[in-house]
């Protein structure tokens, strides 16, 4: 039986995700953020996670990407999920009473049109299980929480709109992460972080370039911050060769060659759920 952690509490995106993944000999670890989910897994608390990475609207999950990066973990599979958000109250509370709007942040960033629409306030929580948690315990009906349908049936909660997002095509990618890289999976898809040797003009056009030459498509890009000063950056880069590929042996090759810092997070397929 393997240990896998998620963000709770019960209800959230992260917890459906899992479910439909993992089979039912699994152990489940709930817990409060992003960040004490990929830091269980850093510990060896738990042997597996799952966390969101990345929305078709909201776009990348910052706390995710850097989570991975700060507690050096890997990637082994990624998910696609599809995402249906809904307006959510107490049993007494109307749409007309509503004045403020509870949930994760990238849950509000999928809702950004209908909350303004509406002139709501926004109030963050670390999971959209959490304020539907909050808004059933304070009784509040001038609040309202953006969340699952599962989140309304978990805390007795009012669907008072329903599928709010600003797009239909509505769609969440989540991670399976390890503390160890695995080589006994599919591989279709590879993650490597590249610092690049210095700072100059042009320098991630040259690193594309690399993989351009060697007909390699990139499927997601992401800069951060390297933390060292201001302006400089390392790039996430997720191919869509796999790790055995032997043009991805060329790139890294190409890439050392050039001073660059290469750093694999991980080979691995694609689910849809």
């Amino acid at each position: 039986m393997i240990k896998v952690a998620y963000l709770g509490p019960k209800g959230t995106f992260s917890e459906e995700a899992a479910h439909q993944f993992f089979s039912d000999q699994t152990s489940w670890h709930m817990y409060d953020s992003i960040s004490d989910v990929l830091e269980a897994v850093s510990n060896e608390d738990v042997d597996k996670c799952i966390v969101p990475i990345e929305n078709s609207i909201a776009g990348n999950i910052h706390m995710t990407v850097d989570g991975l990066l700060m507690y050096n973990l890997f990637i082994e599979a990624d998910l696609i999920f599809k995402v249906s958000l809904h307006l959510m109250g107490n049993e007494e509370c109307s749409i007309e009473e509503v004045q403020t709007v509870r949930s994760i942040g990238p849950a509000i960033n999928q809702c950004r049109q209908f909350i303004k629409r509406h002139g709501f306030k926004i109030e963050y929580t670390d999971s959209t299980a959490r304020a539907g948690e909050l808004i059933k315990a304070t009784k509040n009906n001038e609040a309202a929480v953006i969340a699952s349908r599962q989140v309304a049936e978990q805390y007795g909660l009012k669907i008072l709109d329903s599928d709010i997002q600003d797009h239909s095509a509505n769609h969440t990618r989540f991670v399976v992460v390890s503390k160890n890289i695995s080589e006994n999976v599919e591989q279709k898809k590879t993650m490597m972080l590249i610092t690049p040797s210095d700072e100059f003009p042009g320098v991630l056009s040259s690193i594309l370039n690399v993989f351009s030459a060697l007909a390699i498509n990139l499927s997601w890009i992401e800069s951060r911050p390297t933390g060292k000063k201001l302006g400089n950056y390392r790039f996430l880069i997720e191919t869509e060769a796999a790790q055995t590929d032997q043009r991805m042996a060329k790139a890294m090759k190409i890439l050392e060659t050039f001073g660059h810092e290469v750093h694999l997070l991980g080979s691995y397929s694609t689910t849809i759920l």
